[in-house]
Formats: C-alpha cells, sequence, structure tokens
C-alpha cells in the first residue's frame, strides 16, 4: 500500500470550551497542541482559530497570525487553513485569514447543507460562555452556505491566485459529482485530495456501508486521480478511519472530529489521538508519510511560497 497521511484538525468551530477543558483556545494552546501533533506524526495540520478571551470561532486575522508564523517556524508540517470557517460566518471573513497566509492547502466544502449541532446542547449542564448554549440551539435552523458560486471563488481567490491544493470535505455524495463539475470545468488540478466526513447530523451518516459506497463512486468519477481520507464524528472516529486505512484510504483525527480518546475518556491532547492512530495504521502495514512526502503526494507549492 502507499504511505499513509495522517491530517490532524486541531480545535475546529463545532466544539464550544463547555464540553472538554482540554479543547485548545489561546494561540499558545493551537500551537503546542499543532507541534504535539506534528511531533506525534500529523504531517498536515488542519487549522481554524478562535477567540482567545471566549472560545468562539474566529475568522480575524489577527487570530490566525498569533499561532500560523509560530508553527510554521516550529514544524515542517503542511499547514491546511480552513475556508469553511464556522457555518455563521460569511464566505468574506471566512477568506480572510487564508488569502493573507496564502497557505500551501486549504479545505472547501463541496455543497450546502444543514449543519445541526443542537443535540450537543442537551449533554451540557454547565456552560463556561454565554454564547455557547444558542449557538448549538440556533442550529436547528441553519444551512450551512457553500454554493457554486461559493465554490468557484474559493478555487479562483486561493488557488488559481495563490497557489493552494485543496482538502475536498465532501459530506455526501452529491458533494463528489460537484467536484466532478468543477475537474470538467477545468477549475480543478490533480491530483485530487478528497475527505469524506461522516457523523454531522445533515451529512452522511457513519456507516461502513457508506464509506465503501462514497470509494465506489469516487472511483466511477476520478479514477486513480484522486486520494481519499476520512473523518468522522465522535465516537466512531476511530472505527471508521480504521477501516480507510485498511482500503488504502488516508486518515484525519484531532479535537475538531472527537473529544475523545476512548470510551468515556476525554483526550488530553491532539497528540493523544495521532499517536493512537499512528499505532494502528502502523499494525496494518501502512507507513506514515512524513510532511515532505506529503507535499510530494499532493503536488503542494512548498512552505517557502507561503506569506506566514
Amino acid at each position: 500500500m502507499t504511505k499513509i497521511l495522517i491530517s490532524c484538525a486541531i480545535t475546529g468551530s463545532i466544539h464550544t470550551p463547555s464540553m472538554s477543558p482540554y479543547l485548545p483556545i489561546t494561540p499558545d494552546e493551537i500551537t503546542e497542541h499543532g507541534l504535539g501533533a506534528a511531533e506525534a506524526g500529523a504531517s498536515i495540520l488542519h487549522l481554524h482559530a478562535r477567540n482567545p478571551k471566549t472560545g468562539q470561532p474566529s475568522s480575524r486575522e489577527q487570530d490566525f497570525m498569533a499561532f500560523l508564523p509560530r508553527l510554521k517556524q516550529a514544524t515542517d508540517a503542511v499547514l491546511n487553513i480552513s475556508t469553511g470557517g464556522s457555518a455563521v460566518m460569511t464566505l468574506d471573513d471566512r477568506l480572510a485569514a487564508p488569502k493573507r497566509a496564502e497557505p500551501e492547502m486549504c479545505s472547501l466544502n463541496m455543497g450546502s447543507m444543514n449543519f445541526a449541532l443542537y443535540p450537543a446542547a442537551e449533554r451540557i449542564t454547565e456552560w463556561k460562555h454565554d454564547w455557547e448554549k444558542p449557538f448549538l440551539e440556533n442550529s436547528d435552523d441553519l444551512v450551512f452556505k457553500n454554493t457554486p458560486r461559493d465554490m468557484a471563488r474559493i478555487l479562483f481567490e486561493m488557488g488559481t491566485e495563490r497557489g493552494a491544493r485543496f482538502e475536498f470535505e465532501c459530506y455526501d455524495i452529491g458533494h463528489l459529482y460537484m467536484l466532478k463539475h468543477f475537474v470538467d470545468r477545468g477549475l480543478v488540478q490533480k491530483p485530487l485530495f478528497i475527505q469524506f466526513v461522516f457523523g454531522v447530523l445533515g451529512g452522511m451518516g457513519p456507516d461502513p456501508e457508506n464509506l465503501m459506497h462514497m470509494k465506489i463512486i469516487a472511483d466511477k468519477l476520478f479514477g486513480e486521480s484522486y486520494m481519499f481520507s476520512v473523518l468522522a464524528a465522535g465516537r466512531h472516529q476511530i472505527p471508521l478511519i480504521t477501516m480507510a486505512a485498511a482500503m488504502g484510504g488516508h486518515v484525519r483525527v484531532g479535537l475538531e472530529d472527537s473529544l475523545m480518546i476512548s470510551r468515556g475518556r476525554l483526550a488530553k491532547t491532539n497528540a493523544e489521538q495521532v499517536f493512537k492512530i499512528r499505532r494502528i495504521v502502523e499494525e496494518l502495514g501502512r507507513e506514515v508519510a512524513t510532511p515532505h512526502q506529503a507535499r510530494e503526494m499532493l503536488g503542494l507549492k512548498g512552505s517557502d511560497r507561503t506569506a506566514i
């Protein structure tokens, strides 16, 4: 089998501070967690920012720039910046920091969808911040907007103009066909790196059958011109990504996707999850790719050509 890429999504925009005391919030915490994940074997760090005082998802350039240069100086891992931000942000807000940083890689959500987080509010009894409960509960009336026009803009402003390659986040079968549409239009360059996303309410359920079907359709649409990776939310994280590794795919872990390291036990660091999946994939006979190898596999422009 080919070398395996381990991505680590450090903090995300879904979980809130009341869910775990270990969720990285401040620039120091995000930097520390990112470096730990890279040292543990993650060749790609998927990055969001947060307001350091409240823990809210942030699109402010200053919140990203408080940790991005530090990570670049201290690790060779690929820095993959989210263009999804949070479902409550405008596209202009979501693109502000990526446009300034000009990263090697950024994420791109391949369709509009319901993004329902409200069930999580029922499991929390004590809130650290006033914004958290309404943020979660109001997601019962939330559509995460990613129209074809939005996607074309991101492809042009981040890809054509700034040379970034993409982690195409596909939450459903239709997102694969939307990606094929952009390939046919000549707006997407190969090789493709497709992230199959399971377990978000509004997208695909975390069923093994769904993973098999996504792989079948991706093979049909893209042949040998793509690589796939898998992320799964919550308790489904390790079982589904282990299946992906056995199928020849790549894997993503991180506190953005799951706050746990095992049943009933919170992960204290992102590195814990990286160590865990690294042990599993190596026992499956896969060799973990270095950042240099990841750049070659993904056709990245190199960290020396970023603005951060």
